[in-house]
């Protein structure tokens, strides 16, 4: 009896190290891919990306911090920065003239990073405040300050793109990181 224990017990170790494995996995060798896409799309959807700026200062000196930080939680950022975006996208947009096609696909990959990350984070640990704090910030001074406006969401399509570009260069040194290949999860 004990013994069938101890086998169910091994068996479930050994397949949730696959689970964490396969992420490691997936961030050297699929993101990069889907990145570049979504940058694409992101840029196909509209027309030019505008010159204005946005009312928010986008969060330079938390992307050099977390250049610094250990693996997982470097991961944790990525993941929680893109929950942040498709939490962003989920508002009111009826005033968006970008292509729709190109727009659910952009959305339809950025959830597919963002189910790939979250198997890849422990959800015990809490995200970033300053993050949450930056895009409630933009939520709440852009897009509803705006009302929704075309004008609003290409400030976001703008503010959007650098996150994902700094995310991109951010994963250069993820996939090159000494612990790259450690376990994620407990």
């Amino acid at each position: 009896m004990y013994t069938m224990q101890s086998w169910t017990c091994l068996f479930l170790i050994i397949c949730s190290m696959q689970s964490v494995c396969h992420c490691c996995d997936w961030i050297r060798h699929h993101y990069g891919h889907l990145s570049s896409e979504y940058l694409s799309l992101l840029d196909q959807m509209g027309g030019d990306i505008t010159e204005q700026d946005a009312p928010v200062f986008f969060p330079t000196l938390l992307y050099r911090h977390i250049d610094e930080a250990k693996f997982e939680d470097q991961v944790r950022f990525r993941n929680e920065t893109i929950y942040q975006i498709t939490k962003l996208f989920d508002g009111n947009m009826k005033a968006v003239t970008w292509d729709k096609k190109k727009l659910d696909d952009f959305l339809n990959i950025l959830e597919r990073q963002l189910e790939n990350l979250n198997s890849c984070v422990s959800p015990a640990k809490k995200p970033e405040r300053r993050l949450k704090r930056y895009f409630k910030e933009l939520n709440r001074k852009v897009l509803r300050k705006m009302n929704y406006s075309a004008q609003a969401w290409e400030l976001i399509r703008k503010e959007t793109k650098r996150h994902l570009q700094r995310l991109d260069i951010f994963k250069a040194k993820i996939t090159d990181h000494p612990d790259s290949s450690q376990k994620l999860r407990p």
